[in-house]
């Protein structure tokens, strides 16, 4: 296997460059269903309750047996490798607790990995989510069953020498989930705004990505390419006027 995408493997902030780059495929976002307010809440209090609760146990912020340590830290929020993968299985499964883009004043960078991912977002009340590619996603109109408002814009993205690309934005409404299918090589960046947000985010291949990328141990942000050398302040990620304000 020789199809690298990173020049060093084990890296943890390696930066391309955005105007150059090209995407290799297109990501796909997919509503799923709204809920009511008391019951997103509760899921997302559960989920991220799980997240904070794995980064309180020391055992977790150390590498295990295989050399894998379980809680992490992103630029989007806190992580927890629930599922790791095994000998039969290439597959893990993380809980990503999002960090409240208003409160860190901190936007995460558009960036894109070395293998795919799958990904739910689920909010609660008073959040939304920001989904933000540099190729235009495939937003499909509604799961079996449901309906799910996505609204979209497009703006641009300026790295460190003024130079711009467009950028496809999606918003994920509070109280809502919303799958996504992100290829391996494909760019994307999510921001919450407010602090009810989760991710659930299966890595199917995530033992044959060390391989392809002759990494040492499993590292997601060793398996992260950024395509920003820095993180913009809080309103950057923002969404344009013509979106509703967010209030605790």
């Amino acid at each position: 296997m020789n199809d690298r995408l990173k020049n060093s493997p084990d890296a943890e902030n390696e930066v391309h460059g955005l105007v150059s780059f090209e995407d290799v495929g297109q990501c796909v976002i997919t509503p799923v269903v709204s809920l009511d307010e008391e019951t997103a809440q509760g899921v997302v209090e559960a989920l991220s309750k799980i997240v904070q609760d794995g980064h309180g146990t020391a055992s977790n912020s150390t590498p295990d047996a295989d050399g894998i340590v379980r809680a992490q830290q992103f630029e989007e929020g806190d992580v927890l490798m629930l599922t790791p993968p095994n000998d039969s299985f290439a597959a893990d499964r993380y809980l990503m607790d999002f960090y409240d883009v208003r409160t860190k004043d901190l936007c995460s960078r558009m960036h894109l990995h070395t293998g795919m991912r799958y990904v739910r977002i689920m909010t609660g009340k008073c959040t939304r989510v920001r989904i933000s590619t540099l190729a235009e996603p495939k937003i499909l109109t509604k799961a079996i069953g449901e309906k799910v408002v996505i609204a979209t814009f497009v703006d641009e993205i300026t790295d460190e020498k003024g130079m711009t690309r467009v950028r496809f934005n999606a918003v994920v409404p509070p109280c809502a989930w919303v799958d996504m299918q992100i290829p391996r090589g494909t760019s994307h960046q999510f921001n919450a705004i407010g602090k009810n947000a989760v991710i659930d985010t299966v890595h199917p291949e995530e033992s044959i990505e060390l391989f392809r990328e002759q990494a040492k141990r499993i590292n997601m942000m060793a398996q992260t390419i950024f395509l920003e050398a820095g993180q913009e302040p809080g309103d950057a990620c923002n969404f344009l006027s013509s979106e509703p304000p967010v209030s605790d």
